[in-house]
């Protein structure tokens, strides 16, 4: 996969009633190099139409477009990917599923799913929550910045650090040893997507 530094999730109950692909265009031009399509909600073709909106808009503007748990969906619009959960479908079977060639990513809390993900395949890994986190649901804990240590010491595929991360606390993410950051509302609930965006890139440079 193409390396990246700044990864955003789509998150429409943070987007003040903006249009989703509006949004995303801004991340997108403010520096965004992975758009991920995270929708737990809608019905399944509800989801496609949106999937569908976003692969044209990451291919127009050469960006990596993953979509989250929904491999249907991901075949469908010949997405980039696919981005699963520790309690989704298994790392082997959803290689099996999408192919040799696809993406996929995997969040992982601790060091063991760390090196699981890293031995199974997995092309990169989340880490976190990080900090604490409201714009997800049954979320586990907090794992700190000492979890980005450990992953940063031992594992070797890329990782991308997720959960809690803002303007004010990123310097810590990197400082513990992170070099890719990944946000929904941070980015998508801002008043201005592309300016935000470009201060983390400023930041990440």
């Amino acid at each position: 996969m193409k390396d990246f530094k700044l990864y955003a999730i789509t998150g429409e109950e943070f987007h003040q009633g903006r249009d989703l692909i509006e949004v995303m265009e801004e991340a997108i031009l403010g520096g965004v190099d992975i758009i991920q399509l995270r929708d737990k909600k809608s019905k399944k073709i509800d989801v496609l139409k949106k999937a569908q909106a976003l692969r044209e808009l990451t291919k127009k503007h050469d960006v990596t477009f993953i979509v989250n748990d929904h491999i249907d969906v991901a075949l469908a619009v010949d997405a980039d990917g696919i981005h699963v959960g520790q309690d989704d479908l298994p790392l082997a079977e959803a290689r099996k599923v999408m192919g040799p060639d696809k993406i996929i990513g995997i969040s992982t809390h601790k060091i063991e799913e760390a090196r699981a993900a890293e031995a199974g395949g997995a092309d990169y890994i989340g880490v976190g929550p990080i900090f604490e986190t409201k714009s997800k649901e049954d979320v586990v804990d907090p794992v700190t910045t000492q979890y980005i240590q450990q992953v940063a010491n031992e594992i070797t595929i890329p990782f991308v650090a997720i959960g809690g991360i803002k303007l004010h606390n990123v310097d810590q993410v990197l400082a513990a040893g992170a070099t890719r950051v990944c946000m929904i509302s941070e980015i998508v609930g801002a008043d201005d997507v592309k300016g935000t965006c470009e201060k983390f890139i400023e930041i990440l440079k």
